[in-house]
């Protein structure tokens, strides 16, 4: 592993020019990766001196505190891809999971239509396992090459802990660990279907996501046979699956289009939350826990996070109000 140039660091860098929701703080220690090399270089470089580390794709799951984020922020610009014959593919965390799937399909290989349209990189993709029409990026992969205590090695998916739309790397308290390259297998199919698929798919996705600033869907779907019998207006394929959308029932609170402070809940889709008017992290954040809330008092269920929080948030407090 080359050594890490310190001269690269740069320090107080905003982090609301790396974020899709264009909000939060500053970076404490802040930079660059373009190959995996460097990128594994800095990870290891801020484990030696037990200094967290924070990886940056294209920012889209993600909330920065006001407070900054603590440590080293990487941005992760490595993007190098292998395809060998058998569906073999070696990549790059740093990828665009859209640029991934064009260059797999282009290569005769199926399985990751449901990327198109799913803004961020393919390491954001394997944070929380990312998927869309009962797929998962996680079903694919091989090994992962991985820095833990400043070792770069290449080891099972199972350490990633994968589930729906989430791993390890989301827990309360995820281990220093940075995933530099992936390896993935993938089947063999014709590419037109897999290019139709893939059109179909983001049709369904420009219907439904605003132009505004947002960080995509902002919670996680609900599976709760139960709840989904008991809604009269659900469709008839999410009853049969026993998955209520959490957009549905946000909606349903009567919150689409509703404003705090320069946050706005989308008018088109309501599982997504927009900065319209130079939000802070706080004002987002707030308007997030009060759709939540307005969840859980009229349904009974709560609803989890599919974006992030990073950085400073020990001096939040969570009321479920908008005062």
């Amino acid at each position: 592993m080359i050594p890490f140039d310190e001269s690269q660091l740069s320090q107080s860098q905003s982090l609301r020019l790396y974020t899709t929701l264009k909000a939060g703080g500053d970076a404490e220690l802040f930079t660059i990766a373009r190959t995996s090399e460097e990128l594994a270089s800095a990870c290891a470089w801020a484990q030696a001196r037990t200094i967290p580390h924070t990886i940056l794709g294209w920012g889209s799951n993600m909330l920065p505190s006001d407070a900054g984020v603590p440590g080293l922020v990487v941005l992760n610009k490595a993007a190098e891809l292998t395809i060998s014959e058998g569906g073999e593919v070696e990549v790059d965390t740093g990828i665009s999971f859209q640029d991934l799937f064009l260059q797999t399909v282009q290569a005769g290989l199926r399985g990751l239509e449901f990327a198109v349209g799913i803004p961020g990189t393919l390491g954001g993709a394997l944070v929380s396992n990312a998927g869309a029409y009962r797929s998962n990026v996680s079903e694919f992969l091989t090994e992962l090459e991985v820095v833990r205590d400043g070792v770069r090695a290449w080891v099972s998916p199972e350490v990633m802990q994968f589930s729906y739309r989430d791993s390890i790397l989301r827990s309360a308290n995820p281990p220093q660990m940075a995933v530099t390259r992936v390896r993935m297998k993938l089947p063999s199919g014709d590419w037109k279907a897999a290019y139709d698929e893939a059109r179909d798919y983001q049709r369904q996705r420009i219907g439904k996501q605003p132009p505004s600033a947002s960080a995509g869907s902002f919670f996680k779907n609900i599976n709760d046979q139960a709840l989904a019998d008991s809604l009269p207006n659900l469709p008839e394929r999410l009853r049969s699956a026993g998955v209520v959308p959490a957009g549905y029932l946000i909606e349903n609170c009567g919150l689409k289009g509703f404003r705090h402070e320069g946050a706005m809940i989308g008018a088109r889709h309501a599982n997504f939350l927009l900065n319209v008017g130079n939000a802070r992290a706080s004002a987002l954040r707030r308007l997030a826990e009060y759709a939540s809330a307005q969840v859980k008092s009229q349904y009974g269920v709560g609803l989890e996070e599919e974006v992030l929080y990073l950085g400073d948030w020990s001096a939040w407090e969570s009321t479920g109000r908008l005062t």
